[in-house]
């Protein structure tokens, strides 16, 4: 498949939005890792503490702002690849059969917890956002809304039988890794200076870190070992003798061999996976190490981890694309 750009900004920037907001929305259910317990404001409202999330409100604010950022610029990236952009707003209507449907109306859903966590920020007089029962509630919204963005993004291309590489166990699982790493990594760079929170978040991300190597290391081997189906068998006619093409279904390029016949050689294919690996696996492992053990180090070791793994996002997803093959190219 040849790798569209706005594809690959969409599921990898709103993939590591939607990490940041899922990890926030556990939080203000446990009130543990980001935000601490609210505190009720004083009479001039000057203590609410950004969206009334006690102590650490400024961190959790900040995480909030930043996924909405990645969120809205992933799903705005994604128009790009339209045909008509203006007619964007007809995929919602098909929400009983197409996962891309469902993307879209998860997606504009998990904005309304965000909206009403953010308002007090601006509204002091709205006391809800010192009830507890409330915040938990609306993290509990904005977690499952995270969440099932990022399956609904996931399942797009996991459904699609005519292309083996993506109609595969590993691809939702690689989807949902993704987002949880690029979240915790970059929620560890808003909350450094939080040691308990820290070493949690750094636990975390290790492990999800280590889980999406081996998961992705499967999903390479696994893609590895398929065989596209012969003309005969696609045709149905095997039993007759070997299909040709009589002449060629084309004179020029057109959609299908722009779109479907992209070809990677292997070679390149395996430089870049090696690349891609050392980028959203070694090197936030290794920074995180370096952060645990070495806590004056810690800021410019998580910077170094989050950056490292988008990157790595940016480039295991364009391998996505590129290493895809349509069935269809049997035709061509």
């Amino acid at each position: 498949m040849n790798p569209a750009f706005s594809v690959i900004f969409f599921t990898v920037l709103s993939g590591a939005g939607y990490g940041l907001w899922f990890l926030t929305g556990l939080d203000l259910m446990s009130h543990g890792i980001v935000c601490g317990r609210p505190s009720m404001p004083d009479a001039s409202g000057v203590t609410l503490k950004l969206c009334g999330f006690g102590e650490m409100g400024s961190f959790a604010y900040y995480v909030l702002l930043s996924g909405f950022v990645l969120v809205t610029v992933g799903l705005l990236s994604s128009v790009g690849h339209l045909g008509k952009p203006q007619r964007a707003w007809r995929a919602l209507s098909q929400w009983r059969t197409s996962w891309l449907s469902r993307e879209g109306i998860v997606a504009l859903l998990t904005f309304l917890p965000f909206v009403a966590l953010c308002l007090p920020a601006f509204c002091p007089h709205l006391l809800f956002a010192a009830d507890d029962v409330v915040l938990r509630i609306l993290g509990a919204l904005l977690a499952a809304g995270s969440l099932a963005a990022v399956y609904c993004t996931a399942n797009i291309y996991a459904c699609l039988k005519p292309i083996p590489a993506w109609h595969n166990r590993y691809v939702v699982p690689v989807y949902l890794l993704f987002a949880l790493v690029n979240g915790c990594l970059l929620t560890a760079c808003f909350v450094h200076r939080q040691s308990p929170q820290i070493l949690l978040t750094i636990f975390v991300a290790g492990v999800a870190a280590t889980a999406l190597a081996v998961m992705k290391l499967a999903y390479w081997r696994a893609i590895d070992r398929i065989e596209l189906p012969s003309r005969e068998s696609a045709t149905a006619l095997e039993g007759i003798g070997t299909v040709t093409t009589f002449e060629r279904p084309h004179t020029e390029a057109n959609y299908l061999t722009r779109e479907m016949g992209f070809v990677l050689a292997r070679k390149h294919s395996r430089k870049l996976r090696v690349i891609a690996l050392l980028l959203f696996a070694g090197i936030p492992l290794l920074a995180l190490l370096i952060a645990w053990l070495i806590p004056t180090a810690a800021v410019f070791a998580l910077c170094v981890a989050a950056l490292a793994a988008l990157a790595g996002a940016f480039i295991e997803r364009w391998l996505f694309f590129a290493e895809a093959k349509h069935m269809v190219t049997l035709y061509y």
